[in-house]
């Protein structure tokens, strides 16, 4: 038998540290046992079938356990986290100040966060050019093709034009421009055996050459105006016979484009038209 200081001794222990038995031995192994597997399926077989997520943290874990409790305690946020209102010195209440978590962003941030739910929202979508605009410069731009196209076809068609007529002119009056007509004037001619006219324009040069009676012999050359401008030296230049002063023999004129220079019949010939003296052009 073991002393009676050394009973009371293992008496005295707690029941967690006295030394166990053999049978007790057993049966603490076999509890232990099956207080692991226990732990083990709970551990490993899910609760429930429903789980639950939570994108962020609480006001708890964001501010700190130690942080929350401190505000749980003072009364500026509840227990579930919500913002209580102060009270002020005279027992009114006070708006409370809200949580950093819980101010509204500028709104270029394009974050809004409203209690423990934080939502990010699509930036605004950039300002597009309106379509009146649009239409109005592309209304521009049409007019102003429109407007070159004028001009490209005016000076095509003018260049074809002038083409064209220069290209008659030489058909008819050839290079040098020349002229030929026929008129009994009364300088020994007659209507059986006219004069003989021919116009020249030789090197912007006009001039008329008279066969009286149609006789080469007795030819006279009269001097015209001298052309200025470009292209002049193509210009045709006509004749025609009328009586401009009423003397009742026919004048020549000479045609020049829509200008006309005017020659009296006088003496058998012809001489240019004084100034200030009265004559008569039907064409005028």
């Amino acid at each position: 038998m073991k002393p009676s200081h050394l009973r009371r001794g293992a008496e005295a222990l707690p029941l967690s540290q006295r030394p166990l038995k053999g049978e007790e031995l057993a049966s603490t192994s076999e509890s232990q046992e099956e207080e692991e597997e226990g732990e083990y399926w709970k551990e490993a077989r899910p609760t429930s079938v429903v789980r639950r997520y939570q994108g962020l943290a609480d006001v708890r874990t964001e501010l700190g356990r130690a942080r929350a409790d401190v505000l749980a305690e003072s009364g500026v946020v509840s227990a579930r986290g919500d913002v209580t209102p102060r009270q002020g010195a005279r027992g009114t209440a006070m708006p409370a100040r809200r949580r950093a978590s819980e101010r509204q962003p500028s709104v270029g941030s394009g974050v809004t966060v409203r209690g423990r739910e934080r939502r990010t929202e699509e930036p605004l979508p950039m300002a597009q050019p309106s379509q009146q605009s649009g239409r109005g410069y592309r209304w521009l731009m049409w007019l102003g093709f429109f407007w070159l196209a004028m001009v490209v076809g005016w000076v095509v068609l003018s260049a074809l034009t002038g083409w064209w007529q220069t290209t008659l002119d030489d058909w008819r009056y050839g290079r040098p421009r020349t002229f030929q007509i026929d008129a009994a004037v009364g300088h020994g001619d007659s209507a059986a055996n006219p004069s003989h006219f021919i116009a020249l324009n030789l090197n912007r040069h006009v001039e008329i050459i008279e066969f009286p009676g149609g006789d080469a012999t007795k030819a006279r050359i009269y001097v015209g105006p001298v052309l200025v401008g470009p292209g002049q030296d193509l210009t045709p230049v006509t004749l025609s016979f009328q009586d401009l002063n009423g003397d009742g023999r026919p004048d020549m004129v000479v045609t020049i484009e829509d200008s006309h220079f005017f020659f009296i019949n006088e003496n058998g010939t012809f001489r240019p038209a004084r100034p200030g003296e009265r004559l008569t052009f039907p064409s005028s």
